[in-house]
């Protein structure tokens, strides 16, 4: 073969292979949903009947059982998580259930909040980052990453019902909007943001913590945003499950979880009517730690005193995502690695100033 045919056939060969893996990503959006310290056991095997037919933990226990108990786990994980178990499970992925063998870890050392939004974030367990304080995160995050991309600037943004996660994405230096906590709407622009500003001046604040939103505004304030401003990348925060397990209210902690659930349907439903991200768009749910499991009032608590809070889980849909479902044995995974899954998702690979979890490559399609 002379030199001119050999050029053209590489050329060709190459351009081609190009042209495959473009049109075999179709990621071009990334949701990104924590649940705040719910539990591998719920999203796996439902309501524990420990702490269901307690009244001190579930006072009317006979609703509670009404609405979340059934005979087996499959059928008590299907009432409580409806969306997950209906659509992510039959479309997507979930990782996490250690009755099967499939382990998810946090790798900070402390199994609390921001140390877990760090990671995520950042993919980057640091252990400088040891409290909950209101402390602007000193680590580039996998949205500052893709918000200093062209084609990423200015289409970011952060919703959370903790107003500390405004200092995890580090607003101030990044320049990402980021709504937390108790912050209201600027310059409203529909009837809907009227209101929801509105309520968010009125609605008591959280009794656990003044700090916090509650989490179906946050929720509607982010779909607002979505809806107005069409995000390439959207972080969403829901806090209400952590605070009403620390206040040891589990029948109402379950039906914070299962509100959450309705939300991601809502959301999925929504953005498959719009064509920006109709079979465009992946979404992956997880949470930040675990918590305690034996005894059962450790079920209130997490952290590095209380066993088994590093254990954690998540879920992915999405066009790029092997319909696979609850998944059994593999390696471990850890919480770092899921700031690189997003890079990889929308074809970029996150690399900062200090390391970086690998990403999860069994989500995407070989």
């Amino acid at each position: 073969m002379n030199q001119p045919i050999r050029f053209f056939t590489l050329s060709f060969f190459l351009a081609i292979s190009s042209l495959s893996f473009a049109t075999a990503q179709q990621t071009q959006n990334v949701i990104l949903v924590t649940l705040d310290g719910v539990r591998w056991q719920e999203v796996f095997s439902g309501a524990d009947s420990t702490l269901l037919f307690d009244p001190a933990y579930s006072p009317d226990t006979a609703t509670a059982r009404k609405f979340f108990w059934a005979a087996t786990p499959q059928e008590r994980r299907q009432r409580l998580f409806p969306f997950f178990w209906n659509t992510v499970a039959k479309e997507g992925q979930l990782y996490g259930n250690r009755l099967k063998n499939s382990r998810v870890n946090a790798s900070n050392p402390y199994w609390f909040s921001y140390p877990g939004y760090n990671e995520i974030l950042s993919g980057y367990a640091d252990d400088r980052i040891k409290s909950n304080d209101k402390i602007d995160n000193p680590n580039t995050t996998v949205l500052e990453f893709l918000h200093n991309q062209p084609d990423y600037k200015g289409r970011i943004a952060a919703f959370s019902s903790w107003d500390v996660i405004e200092a995890a994405v580090n607003e101030k230096k990044t320049g990402i909007f980021a709504s937390a906590g108790n912050e209201l709407i600027p310059s409203p622009k529909t009837a809907t943001d009227s209101l929801l500003n509105s309520m968010m001046t009125t609605i008591p604040a959280q009794v656990w913590d003044k700090s916090v939103r509650s989490d179906f505004l946050t929720y509607y304030a982010a779909k607002s945003y979505l809806l107005q401003n069409r995000p390439r990348v959207l972080f969403m925060q829901f806090d209400e499950t952590d605070g009403l397990a620390h206040a040891g209210r589990y029948a109402d902690d379950l039906r914070m979880v299962n509100t959450a659930d309705a939300f991601m349907a809502d959301l999925w439903k929504t953005i498959q009517q719009i064509p920006q991200y109709a079979g465009k768009t992946t979404l992956i749910l997880t949470t930040d730690h675990g918590r305690g499991h034996t005894p059962k009032a450790t079920w209130k608590g997490h952290g590095a005193k209380t066993p088994d809070s590093y254990q954690m889980w998540f879920a992915v849909i999405g066009p790029d995502t092997p319909p696979t479902g609850e998944q059994s044995g593999g390696p471990v995974l850890f919480q770092n690695q899921l700031a690189a899954t997003v890079a990889k998702l929308l074809g970029q690979t996150f690399t900062c100033e200090h390391p970086v979890g690998p990403p999860v490559l069994t989500i995407l399609k070989p």
